[in-house]
């Protein structure tokens, strides 16, 4: 078992350094540390407990819970503050047109965001690849579906997909491999819900999710608790806790509340070390021989711009100008209704069935894809908010709230976002962390292109909303993030626009891999996460093969 080696002062070397310690970095380090390499995994957060988490989370205030505040059950490194909105701490700063629309909750914490993640684990169909091809907008992959197809499947594999084995149950059904485990059994309401919308042309089917149908690797199956947003009391969903452990006992070392801030590069422009600050503020050294920066969509161009040198006045891998562009997120918006008949919403996971039939076709040419997820949250919380307010008590109250709850009805619809080099990170001249280091800013406009399909999509609401009789029929008119962070380190074939290659290896640097959403090109209506695993996958043989002197 190799380990990283660490000098008296607290510095390190090792083969691989890994920065950030989240589905994608977890994952690197545990592919390369089982080839007998020894891996280094620096990061900025710190290390909490599942039980810790779910007793946060029991004692949180009704305000937080009724606002879904995901971020505030758990705890904050003082050095290393993430996005909190109960109360706002301003870490991120938004400007823009559509500035509310990227308000991004991410966690700094070993084992990343996936803590509070609603395990949906779509794939890209294969002609989100070509977009710029197909449809004349946004840009093409500098890789196929097919190079990326047996990456999903691993993807699939590692975290422990369920998911439908019917062909005409799946999106995309250009599949390699089946599922490992059949999909999540229906609740009522998405069964019902289907038998309604299917037959006047709408597609729902299952949710492929990164949770057990049947005990997997050390977790239990689903008990439906619907608790998975934000935090899974039994561990039935998957984490990337699980591949940090996994990589652990096989030697790698994590290191939490380690604040990478600088990076080295040489004469050739190889990267030759990462510095960090401790959480006493003090700087510590790793040196290796290939680095992978998973950090997420927001961080890793921060660092990357951060860790500017004489030899990267622009910031490290920025030759193009292109890092911290192109920021993306599936801005959403929300449409409520209470049903003609009992749908029972809330028995199972947070989200089972999704309709899928606008998230491709000529349309794109004109306007966004849009998915429209049947959110299977129980309606109490709501629906105790709305009868409080009309003013019921006792026997009133309760029957409301009964009403509300069994005849309430959520659908989460995402909108598809084009790349655009306007929409851009950059460093505050003016906002420190308590480090001392730049807080990011962010400029984003959604575009005409979402805006369109906003419009197109409300459409379709309505009819769905006429076929159940909705009453108190509601489409939410801001446009609200969904922390599916894509685009500030676009991978493209021509390193003069873009920051990677289909690798997730750096233009500028033989040895420095930007694996994760930030490559992805086109961000699809899907959520990203098993693209993002499956590029961190990819990433990771190719770091094999530059440890083998291959490549």
């Amino acid at each position: 078992m190799k380990k990283p080696e660490f000098t008296a002062d607290g510095d390190a070397s090792a083969d691989v350094i890994v920065v950030g310690s989240g589905i994608v970095g977890g994952m690197i380090a545990d592919q390369l540390v089982s080839q007998g390499h020894s891996v280094l995994v620096l990061e900025a957060g710190l290390r909490i407990e599942r039980a810790q988490a779910v007793e946060n989370w029991r004692n949180m205030p009704f305000e937080n819970r009724a606002g879904s505040d995901f971020q505030g059950l758990y705890p904050q490194s003082e050095k290393a503050p993430a996005p909190l909105y109960f109360p706002e701490n301003n870490y991120v700063h938004l400007t823009g047109p559509s500035a509310s629309s990227f308000k991004q909750g991410y966690l700094r914490t070993v084992g990343g965001t996936t803590w509070h993640w609603a395990a949906s684990c779509w794939r890209h169909v294969p002609n989100d690849f070509k977009m710029k091809t197909l449809y004349g907008v946004g840009r093409d992959w500098p890789i196929s579906y097919d190079e990326l197809e047996p990456y999903y499947c691993r993807a699939e594999e590692e975290i422990g997909v369920a998911g439908p084995n019917d062909p005409e149950l799946q999106s995309p059904s250009e599949r390699s491999k089946p599922y490992l485990m059949e999909q999540v059994p229906y609740g009522y309401g998405d069964t019902r819900f289907a038998e309604i919308v299917n037959p006047h042309g709408y597609r729902s089917v299952p949710i492929p999710q990164g949770r057990s149908t049947r005990p997997w690797n050390g977790r239990p199956t689903c008990c439906g608790n619907n608790n998975c947003q934000p935090i899974c009391p039994i561990g039935a969903m998957y984490n990337g806790i699980a591949h940090v452990e996994r990589a652990e006992n096989k030697g790698a070392v994590v290191l939490a509340e380690a604040v990478v801030y600088k990076i080295d590069t040489d004469e050739n422009n190889n990267v030759t070390a990462v510095h960090w600050l401790d959480s006493d503020k003090k700087s510590h050294k790793a040196t290796g021989k290939v680095f992978a920066l998973a950090c997420n969509g927001i961080e890793t161009p921060r660092l990357l711009l951060m860790a500017a040198n004489e030899k990267n006045p622009n910031g490290i891998a920025n030759s193009s100008d292109h890092v911290g562009r192109n920021m993306m997120d599936h801005s959403g918006f929300h449409c409520t209704f209470i049903a003609k008949e009992p749908l029972w919403i809330g028995r199972g996971p947070a989200q089972s069935s999704c309709l899928v039939g606008p998230r491709d076709g000529d349309f794109r040419k004109d306007y966004s894809a849009n998915k429209m997820i049947l959110n299977n949250i129980s309606r109490v919380i709501p629906a105790t908010s709305k009868a409080l307010q009309m003013g019921l008590v006792g026997k009133e109250l309760d029957e409301e709230i009964r009403r509300r709850s069994i005849f309430g009805v959520d659908l989460s619809i995402s909108l598809e976002p084009l790349p655009d080099p306007n929409n851009r990170l950059t460093l505050s001249t003016t906002r420190k962390d308590p480090h001392g280091l730049p807080c990011p800013d962010i400029h984003y406009d959604v575009g005409d292109y979402v805006r369109k399909g906003a419009e197109a999509a409300h459409k379709q609401l309505e009819h769905i909303g006429s076929l159940f009789m909705a009453e108190e029929f509601n489409i939410t008119t801001s446009l609200n993030a969904n922390n599916h962070i894509m685009g500030g380190t676009i991978m493209g074939s021509d390193p003069k626009d873009s920051v990677v290659n289909g690798e997730c290896r750096a233009h500028d640097h033989a040895n420095l891999w930007l694996p994760g959403g930030g490559a992805i090109p086109s961000s699809s209506v899907v959520n990203s996460t098993l693209t993002m695993a499956a590029l961190g996958l990819k990433a990771a043989d190719d770091m094999a093969k530059k440890l083998a002197g291959a490549a």
